[in-house]
């Protein structure tokens, strides 16, 4: 089965552009779940590959198009992981994605909670982790997965205005800049999310899936 069109199980705008981009020089449309009447999911999991599994057998069953799903998030070693899967939806305890309308607003929040947690803390290591799913059906049995992280640290005062979640926050040392300092191209080029859309497309190749 050869896939030309899919939908994104989210509604970031930000994963949207980058995923469209990555994908469309290979002749395969990324289009939002919104813009055919789904709304966001449930991500009940304390783990990334389950809650993308979720979205996007979900996102698949109701629009009757292969789905991709990309659950990541910021994993800070002095936190323990955390806000890791919440990190979207950190500063709102419990809440979901679907509540909060104002993606901007919530950035903030999220941020401003990530720089008191970490007042004090000497030890600034995090990374971001993104593990994409793709499901050719929502009954695919066998789902193609890849996943990548992007190590660096966290800084209290935001730098750049690319981006969105936590890049402002997350310093590049190699590159003396945030996430939000660098170019949509580059950042595509070394990103856990670019890197493992990367290892996704090689995983589709193999499977005969595109071209």
């Amino acid at each position: 089965m050869k896939i030309d069109r899919i939908v994104l199980a989210s509604g970031n705008a930000g994963k949207l552009a980058e995923l469209s981009a990555l994908l469309a020089p290979l002749g395969v449309a990324v289009q939002a779940q919104a813009a055919l009447g789904v709304t966001e999911a449930e991500e009940p999991h304390c783990t990334f590959i389950e809650n993308a599994l979720v979205k996007a057998r979900r996102a698949s069953r109701l629009t009757g198009l292969p789905a991709i799903a990309d659950d990541s998030g910021l994993c800070v070693d002095a936190l323990g992981g955390r806000p890791g899967v919440l990190s979207a939806r950190w500063a709102s305890a419990g809440g979901n994605d679907s509540i909060d309308t104002d993606r901007a607003e919530r950035d903030r929040a999220n941020n401003a909670r990530l720089v008191q947690e970490l007042a004090g803390v000497r030890d600034r290591r995090a990374h971001f982790y993104c593990v994409l799913v793709l499901l050719r059906a929502a009954d695919d049995p066998q789902p193609i997965v890849a996943d990548a992280s992007w190590a660096g640290e966290v800084i209290d005062v935001a730098r750049g205005a690319g981006g969105f979640g936590y890049d402002p926050h997350l310093l590049i040392p190699s590159l003396g800049r945030t996430v939000a300092e660098l170019d949509a191209a580059t950042k595509n080029r070394l990103s856990h999310r670019g890197r493992a859309t990367r290892a996704l497309i090689e995983r589709l190749r193999e499977a005969g899936a595109i071209g």
